[in-house]
């Protein structure tokens, strides 16, 4: 049974597709009004259409502009599920949240790894100790956005570069203007069914030794070390950011999520 108290209620996601659509439809089953905020198109049609909720595409530039759209649709509440190095734009949220009194709150996926001798946690992507990468042939899946600094980092220190993109234009453009050789880019979305085949396929062919990605709690993060645990490969995990989030609740379960909500906004 709906709830009614609730009904039309406006409440603000950020996210992208691994935990925006799940909340959104627990949030609609509720009878509130959802606004949605995702980067790009193909993000978008990853969520249920309904009368009730709104998809909003592109960036934020600034905490004003983050104001202006809270005042403008009389949001009542905001949830920050963005990706947990989006470092920008959960600051500027967290600032603007708390200039103009809106609840904020945090969603952060958790990250719970193996204790295993072959997952280390590293505190940068260029941390990996330069003694070890001469001839090792190392898979960079750390998005695009720092993967041409990173990927010449790792050829001046004398190791093979390879990478996995996601198959969006802006991935794919970075990729062929990077010092990453043509042969050595992989183009595909990750694995969702838990399997991870084309992900370890692609491990096999380029003989890869080393992966680095970054501390996400993603399927992404998932697949790569269901791939490299009790193989011979190490697995470099760059350690998420801890932001400074003093006027948030945060929360990793979507049901305490959901329970706050309904309790405090």
């Amino acid at each position: 049974m709906q709830n009614q108290k609730n009904c039309y209620k406006n409440v603000w996601i950020l996210s992208g597709t691994s935990d925006g659509p799940e909340i959104t439809s627990r949030l609609l089953e509720l009878n509130y009004s959802v606004f949605a905020s995702v980067l790009t198109y193909k993000a978008g049609k990853t969520y249920i259409k309904n009368p009730k909720l709104h998809i909003i595409t592109g960036k934020l530039n600034n905490k004003d502009e983050i104001i202006n759209f809270i005042k403008k649709n009389k949001i009542k509440c905001v949830v920050d599920a963005t990706h947990p190095f989006a470092i920008v734009i959960s600051k500027n949220l967290n600032n603007a949240c708390k200039e103009i009194n809106t609840p904020l709150i945090v969603f952060e996926r958790k990250s719970s790894i193996n204790n295993t001798n072959n997952f280390i946690y590293i505190d940068d992507l260029k941390d990996i100790n330069k003694g070890d990468l001469e001839n090792k042939n190392i898979l960079l899946a750390i998005g695009s956005r720092f993967l041409k600094d990173t990927a010449n980092y790792y050829l001046n220190c004398k190791a093979n570069v390879f990478t996995r993109i996601l198959p969006t234009y802006e991935s794919i453009t970075k990729a062929f203007g990077s010092c990453v050789k043509k042969s050595n880019i992989a183009i595909l979305e990750p694995s969702k069914s838990g399997k991870a085949i084309l992900e370890k396929k692609l491990c096999d062919f380029w003989k890869i030794d080393y992966v680095l990605c970054r501390e996400s709690g993603s399927y992404s993060q998932k697949n790569w070390e269901s791939i490299i645990y009790g193989s011979k490969m190490k697995l470099f995990l760059v350690k998420r950011p801890k932001l400074n989030n003093d006027y948030s609740y945060s929360f990793d379960q979507y049901e305490n999520l959901i329970d706050h909500i309904m309790r405090k906004c």
